[in-house]
């Protein structure tokens, strides 16, 4: 029942757009806020446990419910559960109707509206290594995608629905303590609670990051694809979750590339946008057959 929870939770998230917003789980602002006061000064190693900690706490309740749950009634309330959690994992955000509604703002020329929509779908953390609008989208696109479904996605085959909301969990904590960092506007210490809740979820990401990141190389320009990755690990920045994005915005831009070549440079704005979402629904497509196919497999022997 794996893959119908996942395949149902993709359909259903298509058909319930105007009930995104309550992925946005704004109580658990609140939890981190508590959860940093508590850490207080402390550094090295044990904030990263400490951080690793607090990320797990609220999925405790998850797994004892999946747990509880078990193969009840014909496991239908298991698969019951793992949709409306995988439902609320997925995002915070629709990446393709941002990407849908970029792409609108820049067909009717309001400027505006697309740098609005572009700032959304950068979220301030996605890689935008200064070289315009344009590319900074493309990468935030590659980026958000593991972030918003791949992550989710090989988190929830590894530990069922646990592991979609571990994910998802990881991510909002480190969004929400960077932008508290931001808001006080204090000089950053060697390793404080922000980084130690990026370098939770850059671990958690390292994986899925770079099964997205050869799903992409599938999906489109696989030549491009590898060599960007190879440039990707010569030019590594330091931080975990940093070397993560900027693989994956290296690699799909990479994956991208060829498709480009031909388009007139007044129209590169929408073709980047449109065809990074389309190497990420082809990579979505790939991760969904290899899934079917291992489930096939593993059945039969």
């Amino acid at each position: 029942m794996t893959l119908l929870a996942l395949l149902l939770s993709l359909m259903l998230e298509r058909g319930l757009t105007h009930l995104l917003h309550l992925r946005e789980l704004r109580w658990l602002d609140g939890y981190v806020d508590w959860s940093g006061r508590l850490i207080g000064q402390r550094t090295g190693h044990w904030l990263k446990l400490a951080a690793a900690a607090f990320v797990l706490f609220p999925v405790v309740p998850v797994a004892l419910v999946s747990e509880a749950l078990g193969s009840q009634l014909l496991g239908l309330p298991q698969l019951a559960f793992a949709v409306v959690v995988l439902l609320f994992s997925f995002g915070p955000r629709d990446l393709k109707d941002e990407v849908d509604d970029y792409l609108a703002a820049l067909k009717c020329g309001d400027e505006a509206g697309a740098s609005g929509r572009a700032m959304e779908l950068l979220e301030s953390d996605a890689v935008g290594r200064g070289a315009g609008r344009r590319i900074a989208v493309e990468e935030a696109i590659f980026v958000q995608a593991n972030n918003r479904l791949f992550g989710v996605i090989f988190w929830f085959m590894v530990l069922g629905p646990a592991g979609a909301w571990l994910f998802r969990i990881s991510d909002l904590m480190r969004r929400r303590a960077a932008f508290e960092v931001s808001r006080r506007a204090q000089p950053p210490a060697e390793l404080d609670y922000s980084d130690a809740l990026s370098w939770v979820h850059g671990a958690l990401g390292w994986v899925p990051a770079r099964l997205t990141a050869m799903s992409y190389a599938l999906a489109g320009s696989f030549e491009d694809a590898v060599g960007s990755w190879r440039l990707a690990v010569d030019q590594a920045s330091h931080g975990l979750l940093d070397r993560t994005e900027d693989l994956l915005a290296r690699v799909g831009a990479g994956s991208l590339q060829a498709s480009l070549t031909r388009v007139p440079a007044d129209e590169l704005d929408v073709a980047t946008a449109r065809g990074a979402w389309r190497i990420v629904s082809r990579a979505l497509w790939v991760w969904l057959a290899v899934i079917a196919a291992l489930i096939l497999a593993g059945s039969i022997a």
